[in-house]
């Protein structure tokens, strides 16, 4: 005899199906949640190492900043202690300066020529006098150009008054001061000996002129005896 199944098999089926798709369904929902959770918590991990490097690296900065500042400080002083050091050799400088630029100015002038004034501003020069003519102002101009102290002479005014004195004609310089080189300084020095050693001869020869006369002074001695054997 066959055996014939009246239970409502399908729908049993079905509801098998069912319960297996929910099972999945919630499973595939725990791994989703289980996967978001991780990588939220590496992505906290990551975030939290960024922090900390952030922070690490503002830390570091401010102690840049601290360093720097000093830095910045220690530049100004050091700007600081180079021009008190520029000022104090330019004072140095300045003081050796104003004694060769005295010497100059006497050794520089001619004699028909006379300064009536000057005025030192920094590295320039202003010269007021008086001279004979054109000429002497124009050799006064070349023998400042040609010091070693004195550089460019620049012709301010010159004109002639007209009086009676032996100095008619007023003139006015603008000179540019320089320092000279070693080199030329001992040149100037090397010209200056012939003229120290020939000053020196030449005081000399005044002594051999006074003694010159010493000799003659004994021939009147023998004169007279001469004279008193004539008249005797």
């Amino acid at each position: 005899m066959a055996h014939v199944n009246l239970l409502p098999w399908r729908a049993e089926r079905r509801k098998q199906r069912e319960r297996e798709f929910y099972m999945q369904l919630v499973a595939a929902f725990v791994a989703a949640l289980g996967v978001m959770l991780l990588w939220m918590f590496w992505m906290n991990q990551r975030i939290d190492n960024q922090t900390e490097r952030n922070s690490y690296l503002q830390t570091e900065i401010a102690q840049l900043d601290v360093r720097i500042t000093k830095i910045k400080d220690l530049e100004k002083v050091r700007e600081h202690l180079l021009a008190r050091k520029q000022i104090i050799e330019q004072l140095q400088a300045d003081r050796s300066q104003m004694v060769h630029l005295f010497d100059e100015l006497v050794r520089t002038i001619p004699s028909s020529a006379r300064l009536s004034g000057l005025k030192q501003d920094g590295q320039s020069m202003s010269l007021d006098g008086v001279a004979q003519s054109n000429a002497s102002v124009a050799e006064y101009m070349r023998n400042i150009e040609a010091s070693p102290w004195m550089g460019h002479a620049d012709l301010r005014k010159t004109e002639n008054s007209h009086n009676s004195t032996r100095m008619p004609y007023t003139f006015g310089l603008n000179v540019t001061l320089r320092r000279p080189k070693t080199d030329e300084v001992d040149a100037d020095k090397a010209v200056d000996l012939p003229a120290g050693s020939s000053s020196s001869s030449a005081v000399a020869a005044p002594a051999s002129v006074t003694t010159a006369p010493a000799a003659p002074e004994a021939k009147p001695v023998s004169a007279p005896a001469a004279k008193g054997g004539a008249g005797s």
